[in-house]
């Protein structure tokens, strides 16, 4: 039976942590666990190496992490701290000689075209990143040996996705899920969402919000990402969390 596994690459908000100029007792911590990277998460399944979104952080945790593959990037939407990475795809692409599939819905596609420019010329400056670019919709799509499952969420008032592979799903940038789309998140092993702080947030779950979410889908274990220095100190804030609910970190490895 294939297992999944996981890397969390980045648990950060959009100016991760440290924040610059700020001297909370969060960003001047020591603890390893309460330093991090723009969000992004990578994993593993069915001989399939995937990273969801491909933020500023992208070469400095794949070296961080040791990940010598990834196959296919999958968005969940256009803003920098999600996209800003894919420059540094080239080392993969003059490993593998191929293009680098990525995965999003139309929007976030043409944005990419424009914050790339260079890479979509008819004629391209020599060894810019390759990418093919797919189109996804919230319909299940292939790739490989996977079934990948969109999630249609909403950041504010804008349309992002999440999604499920297997019994894991991935979402982030949340702050509203719609009844019609909570089926997808029957019967998880893993569920990751965003809780950004303890306060409400217009364009975020904050922890509360979070939690109903998955007192609702009911997973064997869920993580926290998507974190601010706002959610006070790892060690902390993990003590104020369900037995099945873990504030994820920098590097923090599972497996399903």
């Amino acid at each position: 039976m294939a297992v999944l596994k996981g890397v969390f690459l980045g648990t950060g908000t959009s100016q991760g942590i440290p924040i610059i100029g700020c001297d909370c007792p969060v960003c001047k911590s020591s603890n390893p666990y309460n330093k991090r990277l723009r969000t992004s998460f990578f994993l593993s399944y069915k001989n399939v190496d995937i990273v969801i979104d491909a933020g500023p952080d992208f070469r400095q945790q794949m070296l961080q992490n040791n990940i010598l593959n990834v196959d296919a990037i999958l968005l969940t939407h256009e803003h920098k701290d999600h996209t800003g990475g894919l420059d540094d795809i080239r080392p993969i692409n003059f490993k593998k000689h191929q293009a680098m599939d990525v995965f999003a819905e139309r929007r976030v596609l043409e944005s990419l075209k424009c914050e790339y420019s260079y890479v979509f010329k008819k004629k391209t400056y020599p060894d810019v990143p390759i990418m093919d670019l797919h189109e996804i919709s919230n319909a299940p799509f292939e790739f490989k040996s996977l079934t990948i499952q969109p999630i249609r969420i909403y950041h504010w008032d804008l349309p992002v996705f999440g999604f499920r592979i297997g019994s894991f799903a991935y979402i982030t940038d949340a702050s509203l899920i719609e009844d019609s789309e909570m089926f997808k998140l029957h019967e998880l092993d893993v569920l990751v969402i965003n809780a950004l702080r303890f306060e409400k947030h217009y364009s975020h779950f904050n922890l509360e919000e979070a939690l109903e979410i998955i007192n609702i889908v009911n997973p064997k274990r869920a993580y926290l990402t998507h974190i601010s220095h706002y959610l006070g100190l790892y060690e902390e804030t993990q003590k104020l969390l369900p037995p099945h609910v873990f504030l994820a970190h920098d590097g923090l490895q599972i497996e399903l």
